[in-house]
């Protein structure tokens, strides 16, 4: 499915990309899950940008992560910076790269670092705080549990608080998206098609890209798909 809508966003997000290249930026990136976020931050940022960085945080340990981010590093960046067995001295050694180059670092699911080690908020605020003033990174932390994310960097108790430069909410697709999306695929929907593709997705993107997979633009086919056996919307 190509891509849709997100204009404001994207033109947002290059606008924040543009001022990193004179002040560091740190911008909070949330939404609920399947909603576009990874999408929308690749078709910005890593599909058009060799410099930028995509570190996704998976339930592995620290040091393995490390070793898979390490590797992007020295493919888009061309710089070796060692191995690393905790993130806070990886992060360390990009901030300090960040001080004689300008780039962007894309962390995805960061609040699962909660789950591997939760002393990392702190590193990043204390390595933050040290090197942000001459630096000229692009910093994205991208989360799809808003109400961790929420506690990390909103909660006044907690050490990335007030931390953020900007802060982004992606929502679902509007009606006039969803219309759109339609109206490529099926010219002559009905009012009933849209309600019933409009009503199965709630505007979030990967619900729509499955009914456009499925080629799924009626309503009779649109709940067919949903009610088929196996259907990935049974769940």
């Amino acid at each position: 499915m190509k891509f849709y809508d997100r204009e404001s966003e994207i033109e947002i997000l290059r606008k924040i990309e543009e001022n990193s290249s004179t002040f560091a930026q740190m911008t909070l990136l949330m939404g609920r899950r399947r909603v576009g976020k990874t999408t929308l931050l690749k078709n910005v940022f890593v599909t058009t940008n060799s410099t930028a960085l995509y570190f996704f945080v998976s339930k592995k340990n620290e040091q393995l992560l490390c070793e898979e981010f390490v590797i992007e590093v020295e493919e888009k960046l061309s710089v070796s910076l060692g191995r690393f067995q905790y993130f806070a001295q990886l992060f360390k050694a990009l901030m300090i790269q960040s001080q004689s180059r300008n780039f962007t670092l894309i962390i995805d699911e960061f609040q699962e670092f909660a789950n591997i080690n939760s002393s990392i908020f702190s590193d990043i605020q204390n390595i933050w705080d040290s090197y942000k003033e001459k630096s000229s990174i692009n910093l994205i932390f991208c989360g799809s549990i808003y109400s961790m994310m929420k506690t990390i960097f909103e909660n006044h108790k907690e050490p990335l608080y007030g931390r953020a430069t900007s802060k982004m909410l992606i929502k679902p697709f509007t009606v006039t998206v969803i219309k759109k999306i339609l109206s490529d695929y099926n010219a002559d929907y009905t009012n009933e098609d849209l309600l019933a593709f409009y009503m199965i997705t709630g505007g979030i993107a990967k619900y729509v890209e499955q009914l456009v997979i499925n080629r799924a633009f009626t309503k009779d086919s649109i709940l067919d798909t949903v009610f088929l056996e196996h259907s990935f919307f049974l769940d």
